[in-house]
């Protein structure tokens, strides 16, 4: 929502990656170092979520948030799952398909309606397709690591350093403004991103990934509900259909874990 409604979207990323950069440096004194071999799966899963930064600014540029990110997400727990069947032969009971296909199904019907045109739903594929690499790499290397303190801590570090780097050197003086002027939201915004993807790598050291990206996309909901009481959005027929398909399928998965 922040990044939607802020003037500069890249600076406001930029401001929140920051917030990574700091919490991961103060972090790294007092975690273990992820172990070596997974360094490669922390460097993929870095550059694929810079991948992710660029597609979903030019996504929310091109399109109405709530057809961009409802879409992009809902993609994501179907391309995880098939990935995680074929690279890691997570083979899901019928529940948990059942479960990830109601979510996924009931996130996409959120993007349908006004605000959608072929560029912004090409851009929110790309941008779903990059969420699920970036989980399944970081799934990959968090199981590698030993320790998803200090996988995320350096991962933080890589990601934050670099987004920083790019913006001083596109934006230059304009960065240290930027950052004054919105520095509190975006450090608010960025503890709570990393605390969002630190959940998610806890649970996906040791369970099915293509559930835990689903789980994940129910966040889905919340951005409707925050759409309808900030923005006065209607919450109309179509979205209450598609929040109770998503509800369905997070009830399957808590009684069939």
């Amino acid at each position: 929502m922040l990044v939607k409604s802020t003037g500069d979207r890249i600076l406001t990323m930029v401001t929140i990656r920051f917030t990574g950069l700091v919490l991961g440096l103060s972090a790294l004194p007092f975690v273990d170092w992820p172990q070596p071999e997974s360094w490669k799966w922390l460097v993929v899963t870095a550059v694929v979520q810079f991948g992710y930064y660029a597609l979903l600014v030019r996504s929310y540029g091109l399109g109405d948030m709530s057809v961009v990110y409802p879409l992009a997400r809902g993609i994501a727990p179907i391309l995880m799952t098939i990935a995680a069947f074929i690279s890691l032969g997570e083979a899901l009971r019928p529940a948990h398909l059942v479960a990830v296909g109601l979510i996924s199904f009931g996130i996409m019907v959120l993007s349908l309606g006004a605000g959608a045109n072929g560029v912004a739903v090409g851009y929110a594929c790309a941008t779903g397709l990059a969420v699920a690499a970036y989980s399944l790499f970081g799934g990959l290397g968090v199981r590698t690591a030993g320790t998803v303190l200090g996988f995320q801590a350096c991962l933080e570090v890589v990601t934050g350093g670099g987004m920083a780097a790019y913006a001083l050197a596109t934006r230059g003086a304009n960065v240290l403004a930027y950052v004054r002027r919105h520095g509190t939201i975006g450090f608010f915004a960025g503890t709570m991103s990393v605390l969002g993807y630190l959940a998610f790598l806890a649970a996906a050291k040791t369970l099915p990934l293509g559930p835990v990206v689903a789980l994940r996309e129910t966040s889905v909901i919340f951005g409707t509900l925050i759409g309808t009481l900030v923005f006065r959005e209607a919450f109309g027929l179509r979205r209450v259909t598609a929040s109770t398909f998503v509800i369905s399928g997070a009830a399957i998965l808590a009684l069939d874990p």
